[in-house]
């Protein structure tokens, strides 16, 4: 999808993307190839063309962060069926429901591997960067609002910029919405019993409870859960995208 899209192009929104869509400029091949477009003076198609030219050069060679400001970021999800290999599936557990509460897990999933690091353990700036090296596109469920700007406070530079899907988001624009257990149970992922009917707030009670006597079980059911997190965003993301990419298509072909 993200070489179909023209919304990296200046004043190019997604009614004139749909009307080019329609007008048979389906890519950016397509796009560079006509010798005119509709609406569109020649010299300004031409500085179009210079910047679609770019856009390849720096899809070709991985450079993700470029699309970072390039396209907005409720469009992300396009990017995902091409690095959907080196996604970084990110999900936090913190001391607190507030805005700048300590992080007291972090757990990656990158390429079918799972870390999870430990607050006072391993986590710390160094572990968290490593943990994402090679991640081209971070996947999160409300992470926009509440892993990242948490994350960006206590490890800046640690997570680096990258295209973000947030399926919160994404979820809500094809009509699921609530949490992401409920978005689970609605897809049909059952999680293992220890963990089916953990919340956010017990999460904040098990990290306590380590902390206060030592409970080995409590730390071990917090790492299940936020595993569980992590990983369950793995499914979610395809069946959105999925999803997303066939309104999308929709939308072209009306």
């Amino acid at each position: 999808m993200i070489r179909r899209t023209f919304l990296i192009l200046p004043s190019i929104g997604c009614k004139t993307e749909s009307r080019l869509w329609r007008c048979g400029i389906e890519d950016w091949s397509d796009f560079i190839s006509a010798d005119r477009i509709e609406g569109l003076s020649q010299t300004r198609k031409e500085k179009m063309d210079r910047q679609l030219g770019q856009a390849e050069r720096f899809l070709d060679r991985r450079i993700t962060e470029y699309f970072c400001q390039m396209l907005p970021s409720t469009e992300h999800w396009r990017m995902f069926d091409r690095f959907k290999d080196d996604c970084a599936y990110l999900d936090i557990e913190t001391d607190g429901q507030y805005a700048h509460a300590n992080v007291t897990m972090v757990s990656v999933h990158l390429r079918g591997r799972t870390t999870t690091l430990v607050k006072g353990e391993d986590l710390d700036a160094s572990s968290l960067s490593s943990a994402l090296e090679g991640a081209k596109m971070l996947v999160t469920f409300n992470g926009s609002s509440f892993d990242l700007p948490i994350l960006h406070y206590h490890y800046p530079m640690a997570v680096p910029r990258l295209p973000h899907y947030d399926l919160r988001h994404a979820c809500r624009r094809v009509g699921l919405t609530g949490g992401l257990k409920r978005i689970e149970r609605e897809m049909g992922i059952a999680r293992p019993r220890e963990v089916e009917y953990v919340t956010g707030e017990e999460a904040v009670y098990l990290w306590r409870a380590w902390k206060r006597s030592g409970s080995k079980n409590a730390l071990k059911l917090l790492k299940r859960y936020n595993q569980e997190d992590t990983e369950n965003l793995v499914p979610i993301a395809q069946r959105i995208y999925e999803e997303l990419k066939l309104r999308t298509l929709d939308v072209e072909d009306g």
